[in-house]
């Protein structure tokens, strides 16, 4: 039996044949199935989870400890921040404060408030600055119930009387919607796509196909949540995925569809050879990004491993999407895919990949020609160039975002900045040291002053022993801040020196919030080689048992790494060095989120993939015919160039879309992927990959075991024979 008679009765054969002839059913059992989960996903998902103090940290340690002995410190809480130029005594001053005192009082959502007036620890020495913390009444609170009282504070704020309202549920509160950055998205994919296509149908049907996926895929992770929580972010991340991923699918199957109708294919026979090329290509790619999004379980977070889990759903259910809804729609439209095309000047040559040929060369082989007469210039000087770009990276700080970074107009910012002044930077930033106690009357004195002596803490609170008198807390502020590089040494000489020489200080956790903060980057720092390890592994069998050459594989993954490398040293510039910052929504400088790096890398390999593995399958597809490397990936290139183009600016597009958000971290890992796809696309692709294929020769597709390096068919772009 043939290999082309095998692709012609092989499983993706039989369900593009299904999909393309039971078209109704297929598209009913969609609509009902998006519809069912749904009405389940948004209606009775899973809540998300933001505890980043898994693990067996410190924090954790410290978290566990509080949850256990101080459960009536467990609620949220806010802070009222309040700053008046002639002191809070001034009459107007007074009333000012007063009235926003007892509006805090007042909400449903809140417990009892502690005026400043009542309490002189509240209050600087000087009486210009004073502070009240605001219990919240449950930790359910929903933001649209903080949003009036970050109203209210706002509203009062004014003259010589300055007022925040600091807190986690206040900056949630106050952050803007998400935004248009979405939609903005989908009409620049649908753009590019009818540039790339010249047909609204063409257009219509990848962006209609990622949609309905999307929905799907993002309405089963939040049920899958329930199982494998996850992080509030991770929608946005995935939606970012599933939009890039689902319209980049269907847009390779579009195309090699339509590639086929100019060979003189039937509507059907062109589905049943998209799918078994183009499709099996998507499949493999797919599998590809899942596997790299699964390589977060070894960070060994319990909320990475969610957010890995729940993107891979979004990403199979794409996968799913493209070789089963996406043939019955091209059922539907069979040789109308190309109604309402844009008006075209003149006629076209048909271009490579389309089964006609031409003489003329494209430019894009024109430019592999270039390359490869000067191959060793071409990949220094490409190498170099993505090596200058990362080399920012190595001054990468990694910690999580907080109210000083917020943008300026906000209340929470006001509060940081006013709280800072009064009683230093380091009350944004408190430690809260927990440890197991025999009895109440146990003498914690000698740690609590150690503590107080460490170099950078600026003062302590006294020790608080739990109702069960089985633990003891207190709390520390060091002299900086949150974002402060002086403070995580802080931590770690706590931790690494002072407490262990300590009698009792070996037991002595070190949590809150910062402490948690420092504990996730740590974590990120230590285990991310590991995961990159992972995911390079298990990429590079995939890649080997695809293009069957260990070299094409090494060559992959190497170049991968240096676009991912580089996409890491802009994003450094960008965010930590303030280049540019400001333009793309950055209010002030700020280290890297934590988990930005961890989350690009696997997301960024799988991609990178995808579209090696549709420019490799196509010089391979040539090599088998002809033998000759150099030919095969200029007429691959050219075969290439414009879909992948087309792909690489449709995911440039959708993760750009992030930058118009308020969500800072969600900005940097747009940005961050923007950057890595803008650079696979264009330094990786068109110049590396052509300048080292040159220099390998015949080893390009050297493989173990392979008596002889004769030419074999490939396994993903050969025609389907039908």
């Amino acid at each position: 039996m043939t290999t082309e008679t095998s692709r012609e009765d092989g499983v993706l054969a039989g369900l593009a044949r299904f999909c393309y002839r039971r078209r109704r059913l297929v598209l009913l059992a969609w609509i009902v199935g998006v519809l069912a989960v749904a009405v389940g996903g948004f209606g009775f998902g899973a809540a998300s989870s933001n505890d980043f103090s898994g693990g067996g940290s410190g924090s954790a340690r410290a978290q566990k400890l509080i949850e256990r002995h101080f459960p009536e410190q467990q609620g949220d809480t806010l802070t009222l921040a309040i700053k008046a130029d002639r002191g809070i005594d001034d009459p107007a001053a007074r009333q000012t404060i007063e009235k926003v005192v007892s509006v805090l009082d007042a909400s449903p959502v809140t417990g009892p408030v502690t005026s400043p007036y009542t309490d002189a620890s509240l209050v600087t020495k000087d009486r210009r600055i004073a502070r009240t913390t605001i219990p919240l009444t449950s930790q359910n609170v929903k933001t649209t119930e903080v949003r009036p009282l970050v109203d209210a504070v706002k509203d009062a704020s004014g003259g010589a009387v300055t007022l925040g309202l600091a807190g986690d549920q206040a900056q949630k509160a106050e952050a803007p919607a998400q935004g248009p950055g979405e939609a903005v998205g989908i009409l620049a994919a649908a753009i590019i796509l009818f540039i790339a296509f010249g047909s609204l149908v063409a257009m219509g049907l990848p962006i209609v196909t990622a949609l309905m996926a999307i929905v799907g895929g993002i309405a089963l992770m939040k049920l899958v949540g329930y199982v494998f929580p996850a992080p509030d972010f991770t929608a946005i991340v995935a939606a970012l995925i599933g939009l890039g991923v689902g319209i980049d699918y269907a847009l390779f199957i579009v195309t090699r569809y339509k590639d086929a109708l100019k060979d003189g294919d039937s509507p059907e026979a062109a589905t049943v050879k998209a799918i078994t090329t183009a499709g099996h290509a998507v499949l493999f790619a797919g599998t590809t990004v899942v596997i790299a999004l699964l390589g977060l379980v070894a960070m060994g977070q319990k909320l990475m491993t969610g957010v890995g889990i729940a993107a891979s759903v979004t990403v199979l259910v794409t996968m799913g999407a493209a070789v089963t809804l996406l043939p019955a729609f091209l059922g539907f439209t069979g040789y109308k895919i190309n109604s309402l095309r844009r008006p075209r000047r003149g006629a076209r040559g048909e271009g490579p990949g389309t089964g006609t040929g031409t003489a003329r060369r494209t430019p894009a082989e024109r430019w592999a020609t270039a390359v490869q007469r000067r191959p060793v210039i071409a990949a220094v000087l490409a190498g170099t160039g993505l090596l200058v770009l990362a080399a920012p990276a190595l001054s990468m700080r990694l910690n999580m975002a907080d109210a000083s970074v917020q943008p300026h107009d906000r209340s929470s910012y006001a509060a940081y900045r006013i709280l800072s002044e009064g009683f230093g930077p380091g009350y944004n930033a408190p430690l809260v040291f927990a440890t197991p106690v025999a009895s109440r009357d146990t003498d914690l004195r000698p740690v609590v002053e150690a503590v107080g002596k460490t170099e950078g803490i600026a003062y302590v609170t006294p020790p608080q022993a739990s109702k069960d008198g089985q633990a003891a807390l207190f709390m520390a502020f060091p002299k900086t801040d949150f974002q402060d590089k002086a403070t995580p040494d802080v931590v770690h000489r706590l931790r690494d020196d002072v407490l262990p020489g300590v009698p009792g200080g070996k037991d002595v956790q070190v949590g809150g919030p910062n402490a948690v903060a420092i504990d996730f980057s740590d974590a990120v720092e230590s285990r991310l080689p590991l995961m990159i390890a992972v995911v390079l592994g298990l990429s590079l069998i995939l890649l080997v048992a695809l293009v069957r050459s260990v070299t094409i594989a090494i060559q992959a993954a190497v170049m991968n790494l240096l676009s991912i490398g580089a996409a890491y040293g802009v994003l450094t510039a960008i965010v930590q060095w303030g280049w540019l910052g400001k333009a793309l929504g950055f209010p002030t400088t700020m280290p890297v989120s934590s988990w930005v790096p961890m989350m690009m890398f696997p997301i960024l390999f799988g991609l990178s993939m995808d579209y090696e593995v549709f420019l490799i399958s196509r010089i391979r597809e040539d090599y088998a015919r002809t033998g000759d490397t150099r030919a095969s990936v200029a007429t691959g290139l050219a075969s290439t160039a414009k879909v992948i183009t087309a792909a690489a600016a449709i995911m440039i597009a959708v993760f750009m879309t992030s930058v118009l958000g308020p969500d800072l971290e969600v900005k940097q890992i747009g940005l961050g992927m923007s950057i890595a796809v803008l650079v696979d696309a264009t330094i990786v692709r068109l110049v590396l990959v052509p300048a080292v294929m040159e220099l390998f020769g015949k080893a390009n597709w050297w493989m173990p075991f392979r008596r002889t390096p004769a030419p074999v068919p490939s396994p993903v772009e050969e025609p389907a024979g039908v």
